[in-house]
């Protein structure tokens, strides 16, 4: 027998008359065990790092595409915001947010955004919503309903401004029809109608979508509450209120954050129907940046964007808290 294994037959004893007899395990026997400890903890640790590395490498990519398109983009212009210029980029303060809010302008286009979004937002939540309630009953043509509102989702946005332009023109289709009844032409582009018009192509643009996440949502509702709510004898206006809307509550926060938005971007379908510059009454904030970028005053258009986007992180932090209010008793 080698000298080695006579080694090993020996540690192999005195573990074994250890064990036996109850005594602690020699010098040896501990240093083996803090060493399978210590690699142990080694392994764990490379396997954090490697889990660390592994996400970096799937979050790179979109973190890098956020920060150079969005991010640094916005930081920019705040900086451009408190400068003279550019060019001579002097530490300016306030003075170009009170340059923008005293300018007539500005005034008028944040005026018709306001106006705009606070009739059009409310609408294409509460109609998609009631839709959405009405394509769940049992309804005759509802797929033909379902198509219909639908159809400009898979439609050109320069194909939707054409038919409003054929129907909407001053020798368009619905001034011929009113012409049949003794109704005099209306230009509703160039009038006091033209945000009229344009809540009806946002509301007909949008509604076919938040229709979609309402129904989604209303699947996703437990039959057993309702079916509950029915053996109780409650009404449907009661199951409405009390069940249906409360679970809605997340759904009803995303259509209007997302209402939001796209009422801050109609200014693609104005500018196709009218161009840079359209009726008073449909001048939009977008219109007041685009042409200021257009008459290169950056510190004017950095400043409009920054207050823009506050009242936007404004109003949707407030929507968060409303909804935190009325639905955290069912979130969850």
């Amino acid at each position: 027998m080698s000298m080695s294994s006579a080694d090993t037959l020996k540690t192999k004893k005195r573990a074994d008359k250890a064990a036996r007899t109850g005594t602690k395990p020699g010098r040896a026997a501990r240093g083996a065990s803090r060493g399978s400890r210590t690699r142990r903890a080694w392994d764990r640790g490379n396997e954090k790092l490697l889990d660390t590395l592994r996400s970096i490498g799937f979050l790179g990519p979109s973190v890098t595409g956020v920060a150079v398109f969005f991010i640094i983009p916005f930081l920019v212009v705040v900086w451009y915001s408190v400068i003279r210029s550019p060019i001579k980029p002097e530490f300016v303060g306030l003075e170009n947010f009170k340059n923008v809010l005293s300018n007539a302008t500005f005034r008028t286009a944040a005026k018709n955004t306001i106006q705009f979004s606070v009739v059009a937002v409310p609408l294409a939540v509460v109609l998609s919503l009631v839709l959405a309630l009405m394509l769940e009953c049992r309804i005759p043509c509802k797929s033909l309903l379902r198509t219909f509102f639908l159809s400009p989702m898979m439609v050109p946005v320069a194909s939707v401004v054409l038919i409003w332009q054929v129907v909407f023109h001053y020798n368009g289709t619905l001034n011929e029809v009113l012409s049949v009844f003794g109704v005099e032409r209306i230009d509703w582009l160039k009038s006091s109608y033209s945000q009229v018009v344009l809540i009806i192509l946002f509301l007909w643009k949008n509604l076919g979508y938040n229709m979609i996440l309402f129904m989604a949502a209303l699947n996703n509702i437990p039959k057993e509450l309702l079916e509950v709510a029915d053996v109780e004898g409650a009404s449907p206006v009661h199951k409405l209120f009390n069940i249906k809307l409360r679970y809605l509550s997340p759904t009803i926060l995303f259509v209007t954050i997302l209402s939001l938005i796209n009422s801050f971007k109609v200014f693609r379908e104005i500018f196709l129907l009218v161009g840079a510059y359209p009726f008073e009454d449909i001048y939009m904030l977008q219109h007041f940046m685009n042409n200021t970028f257009s008459s290169q005053d950056p510190q004017k258009m950095s400043a409009a964007a920054v207050l823009m986007a506050l009242v936007m992180v404004g109003l949707i932090a407030l929507l968060f808290k409303v909804e935190d209010i009325f639905g955290k008793d069912v979130e969850g």
